[in-house]
């Protein structure tokens, strides 16, 4: 049986060649994801390490350094504690830091990495007994000397186009500062090899901006020969402040941060990963048409060896078998492509601008063990069902010279299964309507219910060929004898056709359920906007301690073009044991730059003791407006009872609360701070020219955002792309693996109609007639599978989309008509390429040759 399945792949090496490209194909992704994982981890780890290389021991103040500096209170880390750790046995040189976060602003005045505290790395530049700092050496200029100065790598140089000479705008966790660059160096830090900046100053004004004056945020100790880092760790302990300092080691201090760069990129992974798994499922359709398909071609073959003593496992067995082998050159060759995938990565997802770390491709056990797994398990099973339908051939089959349809029987058996099971996923999607909460559980429930309706379709599909595939040949008739041929020839077969158009069905109902919810959620995000800002500007604060400069709303409201200039502050609000957001207003201004529609009450009385709150709020803390509501606020401690003086609808600019901002600043974690200003323009007037006078009068802050309302709901839908990355990716997926399977089908119906091609020939049909007739064929297979996919893509949308009502007001099905039609004429256009080489094989063939074939 061995020599059998051998024969049997050399001897339909074509179809099976397209089995091989889908199986490939997934495989690729799946290898190349996981090995550019493990590779950019190693990479990690080596740089982290390179990091802390030479240090033993890293002492750290237990209590956040940040708010040290913003409240003043000094951390133990100061001069005198450095001098008594270089005095402790073991401890060979001492090197104090003090570092922080720091924005800083390109030459253009455009922000840096701005958003991602992480990748915004601000630090001492403390130079050793020869006038040099070994972490950051200098390539060009020299080190910063005093507060006006400063200094940055590389790579930050390189990406704002800084230059030495320059005056750089950048931003801690303040006011905005200009400092001239003096120095460009080079540095191995991970944090900032990932992608991110690095800006150094001279020694007082890092302590300043960081700490406190005098003091660091970390001592960093090198070891003697012959200590071993564990062991000075417990001597430093001992020396150290118990409750306001610690001591790791050098190598902990090392994975901590590799494990930390890692956890913040490995995302990049995650896409991949996902095309792998639809291109596995997808590609799981074509493996079993394929094997259905050559056991049909081979019934009398497989009945010849049932006749001369095989057995029905022998006969199972050899088609496993083959699907064994079949899997594993593909798995083979497709984790030999992975490598080439991963290597691509890199370069593909640093356009993002986040730079990835250098290293050697790291081939794991893990992705060669899950490469082959998966491809190899992937074909077996699917073939798992045309080897049971192989072994039930009978003996007397080699007798007969025409396939035999499937027994009716099976096709009721078949079609009641896909009934039932279409008609479970449909209740538990219409039963998760009501929800209307996007809950994990709730988001698991739809992806179960959308399963079942996948499975059930793909079931039913035989059963839906004929009436669907009629209705289209109205269209396909009008073509004349060669449109009714072709109509005809897909209806011949309604297992085959239905398992062709499984791919395409596929893919299509994923890429159409996403890019409905995509689309339907950003227009929801535009008419929320729309509904509940009155603003044509907002200026935010990207920090959550000190948020804008109070005099900088000043600024804004004196700008030309500001008609007015409402500064909010937003702060916690801690009532009936949650915990919302409270914003404080000014009651004079808001109504101009926000479009608030009170139930009850109005915004007009706010003031000390008396809020308003939204009518969610209000629904679960049963108040209305007059009632009294007992809630803590920002950083008081004493819980206060509030008069409700209004109840809103909900509006996400207003959040779950609103008070005065006298009266919320007073609680907030910087008294009197300013978080938000909403700019209302004259003739709501939005240009570049507004935008940048707003920037200007913030100081050019790289900590502030400007954005008008259609750059909030980019920002708010920034998910979206992330979503349409792996929508389009998928849509690609289905029409190559689509394609495959369309060309492995009509390859196979044209050689077992080769007589009845030739006699077409012989009545009078010519070449071009009978390419025509099977590109027709083609697009009515494809058009069919497209038609189930939009149906059931459509509906999935609908019952999905509806969980996002509790999260999203506005949120309503909208269909994205132009997504659709594309996705309509990509798939009809991949039925009509795909026939490109069936179709010439067919009308290259002699009309005498074919009739006379046996």
């Amino acid at each position: 049986m061995l020599r059998t399945a051998l024969r049997g792949i050399l001897a339909h090496k074509a179809r099976q060649l397209m089995t091989v490209l889908a199986v490939c194909l997934s495989v690729a992704f799946v290898s190349g994801a996981l090995v550019f994982a493990d590779s950019t981890a190693a990479a990690h780890r080596a740089a982290a390490s390179k990091d802390f290389a030479g240090i033993a021991v890293t002492v750290t103040p237990k209590t956040d350094p940040s708010r040290a500096a913003a409240h003043r209170d000094a951390t133990a880390l100061d001069d005198a504690l450095a001098r008594r750790l270089a005095g402790v046995p073991g401890v060979a040189a001492v090197r104090p830091a003090a570092d922080g976060s720091a924005t800083l602003n390109a030459a253009d005045g455009t922000p840096l990495r701005a958003g991602k505290a992480w990748a915004n790395l601000g630090a001492a530049y403390l130079p050793g007994a020869d006038g040099k700092d070994s972490r950051h050496p200098l390539a060009e200029g020299r080190a910063p000397r005093n507060s006006g100065e400063l200094a940055v790598d590389r790579g930050t140089a390189d990406a704002g186009h800084l230059r030495v000479g320059d005056t750089v705008t950048l931003a801690t966790d303040g006011p905005v500062m200009a400092k001239r660059l003096v120095g460009i160096v080079t540095t191995d830090d991970t944090r900032v090899t990932a992608g991110g900046t690095l800006a150094l100053f001279d020694k007082a004004t890092a302590q300043r901006l960081f700490a406190s004056p005098g003091h660091y945020t970390g001592i960093d100790l090198s070891a003697a020969p012959g200590t071993a880092a564990p062991d000075l760790a417990r001597r430093v302990g001992d020396v150290l402040p118990a409750d306001r300092a610690e001591a790791v080691t050098g190598t902990a201090r090392a994975d901590q941060q590799a494990v930390l760069v890692d956890t913040l990129t490995r995302g990049y992974a995650k896409l991949p990963l996902v095309l792998a798994g639809v291109s596995l499922f997808v590609g799981s359709f074509l493996v079993v048409n394929t094997f259905t398909m050559l056991v049909a071609r081979r019934t009398r073959e497989i009945a010849l060896l049932r006749a001369i003593g095989a057995s029905r496992r022998q006969v199972a067995r050899s088609v496993l078998l083959e699907a064994l082998l079949v899997g594993l050159v593909a798995s083979a060759a497709g984790f030999l492509l992975g490598l080439g995938v991963a290597s691509l990565l890199p370069a593909v997802l640093a356009t993002g601008g986040d730079r990835l770390p250098h290293g050697p491709l790291v081939i794991g056990p893990d992705a060669v063990v899950a490469a082959l797994g998966l491809g190899v398990g992937v074909t077996v099973l699917a073939a798992w069902l045309p080897s049971r339908r192989a072994a039930r051939v009978a003996p007397i089959e080699a007798l007969r010279s025409a396939e035999q349809p499937p027994s009716a029987a099976r096709s009721r058996t078949r079609g009641v299964a896909g009934l039932v099971l279409i008609v479970l996923g449909a209740a538990w999607l219409v039963s998760l309507t009501g929800a209307q909460d996007a809950s994990e559980d709730n988001l698991r429930s739809a992806l179960l219910g959308c399963a079942l309706l996948g499975v059930g379709l793909t079931a039913l599909a035989p059963l839906l060929a004929a009436p669907v595939i009629r209705l289209a040949g109205r269209l396909t008739g009008r073509l004349g004898v060669i449109g009714t041929l072709a109509r005809e020839n897909a209806l011949r077969d309604p297992r085959r056709t239905a398992a062709t158009a499984a791919t395409l069905m596929v893919s299509t109902a994923l890429v159409a359920g996403l890019a409905t919810v995509a689309h339907s959620t950003g227009q929801a995000l535009d008419r929320q906007a729309a509904a509940g800002l009155g603003a044509d500007y907002v200026v935010g604060s990207r920090t959550s301690t000190t948020g804008i400069d109070p005099a900088a709303v000043r600024r804004v409201a004196e700008a030309p073009g500001v008609r007015t200039a409402s500064a909010v502050t937003d702060s916690t609000l801690f009532v009936g044991g949650g915990v919302r957001e409270i914003s404080g207003v000014d009651p004079r201004t808001v109504n101009a730059v926000m479009k608030l529609r009170f139930v009850s009450g109005s915004g007009k009385d706010l003031g000390p003791g008396r809020i308003a709150v939204s009518a969610t709020l209000a629904r679960e803390q049963g108040v209305k407006a007059g009632s009294r509501l007992a809630v803590r606020m920002g950083q008081s401690q004493q819980v206060k009872r509030y008069t409700v003086a209004g109840v809103y609808r909900d509006n996400p600019v207003a959040r779950d609360a609103l008070g005065a901002r006298a009266e919320v600043a007073r609680h907030s974690l910087v008294p009197g701070s300013v978080q938000r200003i909403l700019v209302r323009t004259d003739g709501g007037t939005v240009s570049k020219t507004t935008e940048q006078r707003l920037r200007t009068a913030v100081g050019n802050s790289p900590l502030v955002t400007v954005h008008d309302r259609r750059q909030l709901v980019h920002e708010a839908a920034g998910t979206m792309a992330d979503l349409l990355d792996v929508m389009y990716g998928m849509l690609a997926i289905g029409v190559v693996i689509g394609a495959l399977g369309i060309v492995n089908t009509l390859a196979m119906s044209v050689t077992e109609r080769t007589r009845e091609i030739g006699a077409l020939r012989a009545l009078g049909m010519d070449r071009a007639g009978v390419r025509r007739m099977i590109r027709v064929e083609a697009v009515t297979v494809a058009a069919f599978g497209t038609a189930l996919g939009l149906a059931g893509g459509l509906f999935a949308a609908w019952a999905v989309g509806s969980l996002a009502n509790g999260a999203l007001e506005q949120y309503s099905l909208r269909l994205p008509w132009g997504t659709l039609l594309l996705v309509c004429l990509l798939s009809l256009t991949t039925g009509a390429l795909a026939a490109t080489a069936p179709a010439r094989r067919a009308a290259a063939l002699s009309p005498l040759e074919a009739v006379a074939e046996a």
